[in-house]
């Protein structure tokens, strides 16, 4: 059963805005239509005539209208695929940004359970799928079925029994077309199958080169992909011979119209019923269904694949963020208070399905313009603390709050421009230098970058740049060293200017000399602002005015850096003490 209220829905929401394009679309289609069916009635007068012995001038007449309506047809032709190539990518490009940004929208918990292939797979290819759905579907169905029963009401004109023939003929051969195709299908589907897994296993290979050549295991990648060929080679070959079956039954098919016309033909014309024109017109007009039948068959499997990819379209979409919007409050500027008030949280593998808790009843309280250093082993939940303050995830129970306001009542764009946060592994994208510290907001000023630069230390490094600030960066490090691209991070939390700075490890892998770089950007980063340090040594909360420990998701102590250093029955003093930083691993 066909959907069309669901594919109707989708047709208006995304084609309402070319519907003018769409009036061209129809208007070019139909026009073609018209000329094909008019052709082949003017030789046959050109036929009839010619037999007849008519004036020279008429049959040059009717030679030149041809020779038009043919040269019209191709350019109508042309341009309707043009336009019709347009309205679908323009469409599927307005629902490939709506997917894009609605799962931007989502929390992490969904992120987290989808690899980024299948995610590139539900936003692009499935989109993809849709192309000819968005620009043709409904006009080429409607188009081919006017020019079917336009042939055939023609023949009918012609001669009853050639139209109720041809009409007979071209019902069996559409249901011929479309059984063998269903037969075909399940084995094209298949090669397909093979095909997503050979390139999967083949991204994933050339992926670990470097370990798969250090490790020796060049042999077994090599045994693993030519064991991937031998299971594709048979499907490939059952692929062909449904692609084989379904021409040669094409061939047959119209092989026996062709015969059909032939002896209706004949007959007619021997009775005295039809001219030689007529037979030709007969003839001409029976190759002409060829093109409907196939495009009504190819529309029908069109219309398959549109009706996979838009339920997964559409499932994605109804998929909804865990995150809670209950408001639309705004963040002061400078320092921001942080109070955590009892906060529970267990991440989700799915919508229902509650983890192992990570963070156990936690609460404590940071000033505006304070900083502390969050310490605790791996896994005891520092980094869901700071995934919390940046709203990627909400508790599951208490409340974390900025300047005594829930961040569930906090504005997204707000939050997102009042907290800012640099990690060890910097994302860099394929653009400009200026595009990858702006973030693609064209408002900045050069002015201010080369400022910040400046300040960091960066300013040298990018006027070695051959092009400075347009220099093209590739995505992943973007060809720089670690301390580059953190840097880098930094300068985009100084171009943002939150209230509120949150460093997770952000100097672990760095060498000494672009550590003290770093310590000196740090500094410049948390005047005047509220910051946490999430930190595994102790020597990266030497700055911090208080300490926050953490342990299996509790806080076991909190509270001012110098008096918790002082105390020798502190844990934090029992680590200055031993000095092994590695406890903390």
């Amino acid at each position: 059963m066909i959907p069309v209220r669901q594919y109707w829905h989708l047709l208006a929401d995304y084609l309402r805005p070319h519907r003018l394009r769409m009036v061209l679309l129809a208007v070019l289609l139909f026009s073609g239509i018209a000329f094909q069916l008019i052709n082949p009635q003017i030789v046959r007068s050109f036929i009839d005539q010619a037999i007849e012995g008519a004036d020279r001038s008429d049959l040059i007449r009717l030679a030149l209208t041809f020779a038009v309506l043919a040269v019209g047809h191709q350019v109508l032709s042309v341009v309707a695929t043009y336009v019709a190539e347009n309205i679908g990518w323009s469409a599927t490009n307005e629902l490939r940004a709506d997917l894009a940004e609605h799962c931007l929208r989502l929390d992490m918990g969904f992120h987290k359970t989808r690899t980024p292939g299948e995610m590139i797979e539900r936003i692009d290819g499935d989109v993809t799928a849709l192309s000819n759905f968005f620009s043709q579907f409904v006009i080429h169905v409607v188009g081919n079925l006017v020019l079917l029963v336009g042939i055939l009401v023609l023949l009918f004109r012609e001669n009853w029994l050639v139209g109720l023939g041809i009409t007979i003929f071209a019902g069996t051969a559409l249901l011929a077309m479309v059984g063998t195709q269903n037969v075909a299908l399940p084995w094209w589907k298949r090669v397909r199958e093979r095909s997503a897994e050979f390139y999967g296993f083949l991204g994933e290979q050339l992926g670990g080169t470097e370990d798969i050549r250090s490790s020796g295991a060049t042999g077994f990648f090599l045994h693993r992909f030519t064991r991937h060929l031998r299971v594709w080679l048979p499907d490939a070959v059952r692929g062909f011979m449904g692609w084989a079956v379904l021409w040669s039954t094409n061939i047959l098919v119209f092989a026996i119209g062709t015969a059909l016309v032939y002896w209706l033909g004949s007959r007619l014309f021997g009775e005295g019923t039809l001219t030689i024109g007529s037979v030709y017109l007969v003839f001409t007009y029976t190759e002409l269904l060829r093109q409907p039948l196939d495009r009504i068959r190819h529309q029908m499997e069109d219309l398959q694949k549109a009706g996979a990819g838009i339920s997964r379209v559409e499932e994605l979409l109804a998929t909804s963020s865990r995150l809670e919007l209950q408001g639309g409050s705004s963040l002061r500027p400078g320092p921001l208070a942080v109070e955590f008030d009892a906060v529970t949280f267990a991440y989700q593998d799915g919508h229902e399905d509650i983890g192992e808790v990570v963070l156990d009843d936690v609460s404590f309280t940071v000033g505006p313009g304070r900083v502390v250093g969050v310490l605790g082993r791996t896994g005891s939940g520092k980094t869901t603390l700071a995934r919390l303050l940046t709203r990627l995830y909400d508790p599951i129970g208490g409340r974390v709050m900025l300047d005594g306001v829930s961040i569930r009542a906090t504005a997204t764009g707000d939050l997102r421009r009042g907290v800012g946060m640099v990690t060890q592994d910097v994302q860099l994208f394929r653009a400009s230098v200026r595009d990858n510290l702006t973030f693609f907001d064209p408002g900045a000023a050069d002015e201010t970058i080369m400022e910040v630069l400046f300040d960091l230390g960066l300013a040298d490094w990018v006027y070695s740049l051959s092009d400075g600030l347009d220099t093209q960066l590739e995505s992943g490090s973007g060809g720089l060293s670690a301390g580059e691209a953190q840097l880098l991070a930094f300068t985009r939390i100084f171009l943002k200017d939150p209230g509120l700075v949150i460093l997770d490890e952000a100097s672990s892998r760095l060498d000494p000399a672009t550590e003290q770089l770093i310590e000196r950007a740090v500094d410049k980063l948390l005047a005047e602002r509220t910051g946490i340090i999430i930190a595994h040594r102790l020597a990266t909360v030497t700055r911090a005015d208080e300490i926050l420990i953490l342990d299996r998701g509790r806080v076991v102590e909190f509270g001012e850096r110098k008096t918790l250093a002082a105390d020798p029955d502190s844990r934090f003093s029992a680590f200055l003490r031993a000095g092994l930083e590695e406890m903390l691993a």
